[in-house]
């Protein structure tokens, strides 16, 4: 459950960094944030099968996989896919303000 706290947390800060640095797709701090939060989800949850599941199942081999490793693990998956959903969601809305 931490691990998805940290993965949503940094989503939503990776999609307004991205949403700053790109601004032509930034949809504002909520839309950024909330665009964010599910990249994020996704992207963590990506990373983590991508691992072999080692991300996932840190929890039960470490009795909490709140590590060093395992946490930054998810702060680079959380704002990658942050950014990532931000700008998948930012092409979206400008294609279909043409």
């Amino acid at each position: 459950m931490e691990q998805l706290i940290i993965q949503l947390v940094s989503g939503a800060v990776g999609g307004n960094i991205a949403g700053g640095v790109l601004k032509n797709l930034s949809l504002g701090t909520l839309g950024n944030s909330l665009a964010g939060i599910v990249g994020g989800g996704v992207g963590g949850q990506i990373l983590g099968m991508l691992t072999g599941g080692a991300v996932a199942g840190a929890d039960v081999a470490t009795g909490g996989g709140l590590d060093i490793g395992s946490i930054l693990t998810q702060v680079a998956g959380g704002g990658v896919g942050g950014g990532v959903g931000l700008a998948i969601v930012g092409v979206i809305k400008n294609m279909m303000s043409k």
